[in-house]
């Protein structure tokens, strides 16, 4: 009985996790006892921000030639979604697939991130492709961020080819065991600070961390996944105010409205270690108003069965006053140097010298034992790897291949025709 206790609330939040902000947000607008809460109330009148609304859920047209947005050279200008064989679902999101492929000449595998060109404008979501693309193509000096290999597009669809992990999210390996002991959780919040500390060094805040995001690869190593929330250009002790981010791992002054900084990656990764220790976020709860109140007011409450130097931790990235934060004053510098990380050698952990505490034991490329059933047994699309046929380039289609200039070589429209 005590064990079914433990399971519901545990099954409810894996079933809401797997739900985007955009239906977040509109659940609870359309929750009465939610929308009467008054923290609630102030977070549905977010005011329009200068960075892309992600709560705008409103239709918007395809944007004319002056409003193109130009996402600079394709490292393949020419490759073509004939090139590849499109084996498996993987996973899903907002505007679309990722899929295991094997690349037809090379023999390869990728993970192919196929995504929608029509539901990315009708979200105004451009720029943010724009900002994962650039991100990505940032990424090829850090062991535990993604690899981008190449991106291509067709008339009604963007492809990022990445790296293909198959060791499988943390958060599939939370939801089998439910917790981690503190030095598996040491070595996992060690390699995901190493590769935030990274993105810093760039001027690149992450904004999106959270279980879903964080893959194991075949040794068990970290790696960072889904750069479409990261936000660039942010200098030290720079800040921005776009509410975007997971419920469950939203800082407070994101909750707020008022501008953040880089620390609010310090906070998710709080979040994330409290969870990989406990097995649900720090605030969590099923009622969303009264998650938002826990995350804005709560104290933060530690059980007693975590050793003191995890408490310390914890205490200091869950501090809701970012000025406070542990990383406020010298970023990186301040998670690697605490106590808590005293076991972990950061030469040999960022090479990799460091043997993972978990090892996924995965035979090869086809071994998909730890992705969730849920993508894994979906059919692929036909769609996926062909251009579109001339039935389909309807006028929206053509304004939406129109829209992501320079994302790659795209054959000319005529040829379509």
């Amino acid at each position: 009985m005590k064990e079914e206790a433990i399971k519901s609330p545990l099954k409810a939040f894996m079933k809401q996790k797997r739900m985007g902000l955009n239906d977040f947000i509109q659940k609870i607008a359309n929750n009465s006892y939610a929308c009467k809460h008054p923290e609630v109330q102030s977070i549905l009148k977010i005011s329009q921000p200068q960075e892309p609304e992600l709560l705008n859920a409103n239709p918007s047209p395809p944007p004319s030639p002056s409003q193109q947005i130009n996402l600079g050279p394709s490292s393949n200008p020419h490759a073509k979604p004939s090139d590849f064989h499109f084996l498996k679902v993987i996973g899903k999101g907002s505007f679309g697939k990722v899929l295991l492929a094997r690349h037809k000449a090379e023999e390869a595998f990728y993970a192919v991130k196929v995504l929608q060109k029509k539901a990315i404008l009708k979200k105004k979501e451009e720029k943010h492709i724009m900002s994962e693309r650039n991100v990505l193509l940032k990424n090829v000096k850090h062991p535990f961020l993604v690899g981008l290999h190449f991106s291509f597009q067709t008339a009604d669809k963007l492809y990022f080819v990445l790296d293909y992990i198959n060791g499988g999210e943390l958060f599939y390996h939370l939801q089998r065991e439910r917790c981690f002991l503190e030095p598996r959780a040491r070595f996992y919040a060690a390699e995901i600070a190493s590769a935030l500390g990274y993105l810093h060094s760039l001027n690149i805040v992450y904004r999106d961390l959270k279980p879903e995001n964080i893959l194991l690869d075949s040794q068990g190593h970290i790696v960072l996944t889904d750069f479409g929330l990261c936000k660039e250009n942010i200098e030290h002790n720079g800040t921005t105010s776009t509410f975007c981010g997971t419920p469950e791992y939203l800082a407070p002054e994101v909750l707020h409205k008022q501008p953040y900084d880089r620390t609010v990656d310090w906070w998710c990764l709080g979040a994330v270690l409290y969870e990989m220790l406990y097995g649900l976020p720090p605030f969590y709860s099923r009622n969303t108003a009264e998650m938002y109140d826990n995350i804005l007011n709560k104290p933060l409450q530690l059980k007693p069965n975590i050793t003191n130097s995890a408490r310390h931790l914890l205490e200091g990235l869950l501090q809701k006053d970012r000025t406070k934060r542990l990383g406020a004053k010298d970023d990186f510098m301040e998670i690697k140097n605490h106590v808590f990380f005293s076991l972990i050698n950061w030469d040999d952990l960022i090479n990799k010298k460091i043997t993972p505490p978990f090892n996924p034991n995965v035979s090869g490329p086809s071994d998909l034992r730890h992705f969730d059933p849920e993508f894994t047994e979906e059919p692929v699309p036909s769609s996926i790897g062909r251009s579109p046929d001339s039935i389909l380039l309807t006028a929206s289609v053509k304004e939406a291949a129109e829209a992501f200039l320079g994302f790659s070589y795209a054959p000319p429209m005529d040829s379509f025709l």
